[in-house]
């Protein structure tokens, strides 16, 4: 036999062997024969090929995960702090016709539940787990260590993005994220609980409680950018215009490839914010009141099946004033900041209906789920009664009243405000129960309005679904939808099983009984347990209340029969003790489940992260260096100068001609400061609340070359929020000199954080030109603090307490 005839036979050898390989094209693209228990899949193991020449060989099929045959695009929006009343699809007077048109299309769900407050609702959402389950009990603003309240989303909890990417779905997100640990969100992370971390291909929004509308800090994945510099720039569309792009690139590219997408406006959580034009639509509308919206709305809801017709109004809290009893001046202003908020929601839905079309064109609208949920929570009434024109003067302790508001009227709604309304409408908002959000032990916390639309799959139009669902229920009706299984491990970690239940059986049935049985709530200790359409709960401290008034032990409990008293109105407690002490015993049986105890009334300490345990980048540091291009560092992330001496030094390189612009400011029109050259002379400016400046400024330009620019502060001390004096140095010699008379005393801003050698967002002050940025060099900047004094740091502690929690609460 010749070289040239073994070689041949030896490669028809090895070809015959590499083709009765247990590995066959037929099972490598079969999509069906994937075990999708484990994410990611495991690449099927291919024998080495041991042929020459790859003439002669087969190459094996490509492997690829793919969605399951029909899947359906999925389409998650989610309105923030809309209470079950407000939307018109549902009998309330904000009109939302995009939701109505999906309503009236699909499904509405009357007794669909949130967590009542906005972080544990979206982490339980995004996962199909609870939220203490996600350790996100409250917000990371206030976590502590105790598991089910730090703040980080385990491993063992993998978010519904991560399961439908890795299944072959795209995925992105769109506005809201608060579901990132506070600490987390700087260039130094982790960055493992960011939106694009946690399963989304793409993200687009904002990381945080809330947001400036009309001047947001904005994320593009892992990156802080800029908005454009539009005077008709507005967040929400935006964040419309970029999922509606993403969108069409994604069918463009991969006609083929389902998509999942979150989209989650800051809209309707304040500030609230809106063109001008949408909160004209409802002028006049609601100078009837709330006492009287209640009533109609309600009428409303039992019209279109919202409400049972024998259901009442259940009394609203004590603390919300009768309306005629308001005074004129209550009147003009609450009514008008009514038409502000039902401008927003409107103008939000209007956006969602732009998303809507869009898909529509893209031919894909009868194979897309989407869900349409109204509210991560109920109405807030973190407003307190007299409402907010800016709102970080309520969280500085230093309150509005109702003819400092009257003073912006018309500003309301607009750049130059950070609004919310009054307390009083939140409460006609969650008509017709009696509470808000927060409040988990009442419907008025936690019931929401959804609709389900999907076409291909969804044959009644426009019916009423009274199932009891909860948000840990959207995940697991997505996966069955997409006809997925949970999986078991994702990415090497055991899961954690999915604790909602699927509602697919609700779409072709609205008489089946629900197959969510069972659910606890718990919110800052208000709490209650849900079991078969049995209610008990009890009510440990108001929304606008600052601390408990009385102990966990001696919290009163009412009992609910919510089959026969869909408002929750009648108590039930005194006479069926038996069946309360039943329910209190199944929700202490809950709460041991899923991480819920021990219950947390604690308010000092949970703001103070060395006495709860939650991380804080800056403890034990009296010194912080920056350095060109730190922008958005929030107050998390950054040395506290408030209620303490303090310097900032600014090593520079000016230029012949001398330099403008910001060294060093943090936060921006609503209060904050500044360090900056303005005409080459070095100034600072300490902006109260957007209410007064106070500037002081050097005679003379700083000249040419090396120069270390310094400002010192010195503390008059005796509690918090006082003033102190300002000195300006240059190069050691001191130049200017004046008084703060007042300073902030807990917070700048609740997204506008520290920027370095520019000012981004809003302005801190007027630096004569849009062009901000420090025209000179930086080296670094230092920032050093002396410590608070004794006397002052207990008060200190108090307000930081005190403003805390009323943030945190808010978000």
């Amino acid at each position: 036999m010749t070289f040239r005839n073994f070689r041949t036979l030896l490669a028809s050898t090895l070809l015959l062997s590499t083709l009765s390989s247990p590995v066959h094209a037929d099972t490598l693209n079969s999509q069906s024969s994937l075990d999708r228990s484990t994410l990611p899949i495991p690449e099927p193991k291919i024998p080495h090929i041991t042929i020459l020449d790859a003439r002669n060989a087969t190459p094996p099929p490509r492997f690829e995960v793919k969605a399951p045959k029909k899947a359906p695009n999925v389409v998650i929006v989610l309105i923030d702090d809309m209470g079950y009343g407000h939307s018109s699809a549902f009998g309330g007077p904000v009109q939302m016709p995009t939701l109505e048109k999906l309503a009236n299309n699909g499904l509405r769900y009357r007794d669909f539940h949130t967590t009542a407050l906005c972080s544990p609702s979206r982490a339980a959402l995004l996962t199909g787990r609870n939220h203490h389950m996600n350790n996100m009990g409250s917000v990371t603003e206030t976590a502590t260590a105790f598991p089910g309240q730090t703040g980080q989303r385990p491993n063992s909890v993998a978010p519904l993005a991560e399961m439908l990417r890795l299944n072959g779905y795209s995925t992105a997100a769109f506005g809201k994220s608060h579901e990132t640990a506070a600490w987390e969100v700087s260039t130094s992370g982790p960055t493992d609980r960011w939106p694009t971390r946690s399963g989304f291909d793409k993200f687009y929004g904002f990381i945080g409680g809330e947001a400036n509308q009309w001047a947001p800090t904005l994320y593009d994945g892992l990156n802080q950018v800029e908005p454009p510099k539009d005077p008709n720039y507005h967040l929400v569309t935006d964040m419309t215009n970029q999922a509606i792009q993403w969108l069409q690139s994604e069918k463009s590219l991969t006609p083929d490839k389902p998509f999942f997408i979150y989209f989650a406006p800051g809209a309707t959580h304040a500030p609230h914010h809106v063109p001008a034009q949408w909160i004209e639509k409802y002028k006049g509308k609601f100078d009837k009141g709330w006492d009287k919206q209640r009533e109609e709305t309600l009428a409303r809801q039992k019209e279109i099946g919202m409400m049972p017709a024998d259901a009442e109004l259940a009394p609203k809290p004590a603390a919300i004033k009768d309306w005629d009893k308001l005074t004129d001046d209550e009147r003009k202003l609450f009514a008008h900041q009514m038409e502000v908020f039902a401008g927003y929601g409107e103008f939000a839905d209007h956006e969602v209906g732009r998303l809507i079309s869009a898909i529509e064109r893209v031919g894909q609208l009868d194979n897309t789920l989407i869900f349409y949920i109204a509210g991560d929570n109920g109405a807030s009434a973190e407003g307190g009664f007299n409402g907010l024109f800016n709102e970080m003067s309520y969280f500085n302790g230093m309150p509005e009243s109702v003819e400092d508001i009257l003073k912006h009227y018309n500003e309301l709604g607009g750049p130059k405000s950070y609004g919310h309304f009054a307390a009083g409408w939140a409460v006609a908002g969650d008509t017709p129960f009696s509470w808000t959000k927060q409040v988990a032990s009442d419907y008025g916390g936690t019931n929401n309005a959804m609709a389900v639309h999907w076409p291909e799959r969804i044959k009644s139009k426009g019916e009423v679904r009274s199932q009891f669902h909860h948000v840990i229920d959207v995940a697991p009706t997505i996966l069955e939808a997409a006809g997925l299984p949970e999986p078991k491990s994702v990415n090497g970690i055991a899961q954690t099983p999915i604790e909602g239940v699927s509602m697919l059986y609700t779409f072709d049935d609205a008489k089946a009984k629900s197959t969510h049985t069972t659910q606890y709530f718990e919110i800052f200790c208000n709490r209650s347990i849900y079991h078969d359409g049995w209610l008990a709960g009890t009510m440990h401290r108001a929304p606008w209340e600052m601390k408990p008034t009385h102990t966990i032990e001696e919290d009163k409990w009412e009992l609910y029969d919510t089959r026969n008293d869909a408002s929750l109105k009648n108590d039930l407690a005194q006479k069926n003790p038996e069946k309360l002490k039943e329910m209190q015993a199944l929700f202490l049986k809950e709460a041991v489940k899923y991480n819920v105890l021990p219950l947390d009334d604690r308010v000092l300490e949970r703001v103070n992260p060395t006495l709860c345990g939650r991380p804080d980048l800056m403890a034990g540091r009296n010194s912080l260096t920056v350095y060109p291009g730190m922008t958005g560092l929030t107050e998390n992330v950054f040395i506290n100068t408030k209620n303490r001496s303090y310097s900032i030094d600014a090593s520079t390189k000016i230029p012949d001609g001398g330099a403008s612009g910001v060294l060093i400011a943090q936060a921006g029109h609503f209060g904050g400061w500044s360090f900056y050259l303005k005409g080459g002379k070095p100034a600072f400016t300490y902006n109260l609340l957007g209410m007064k400046q106070f500037t002081i400024e050097a005679p003379d330009a700083v000249p040419g070359g090396p120069a270390k620019i310094q400002f010192e502060f010195t503390y008059d001390g005796g509690g918090t929020g006082k003033g102190g004096t300002g000195k300006i140095l240059v190069n050691g010699k001191s130049v200017a000199s004046g008084r703060i008379e007042q300073t902030q005393g807990f917070m700048f801003s609740a997204d506008e954080g520290v920027d370095v050698g520019v000012d981004l967002g809003t302005y801190v002050t007027d630096y004569g030109t849009d062009d901000n940025k420090f025209s000179g060099e930086i080296d670094h900047i230092t920032i050093n603090v002396k410590p608070i004094e004794t006397a002052d740091k207990l008060d200190h502690d108090k307000l930081h307490a005190v403003g805390s929690l009323k943030k945190a609460l808010s978000d």
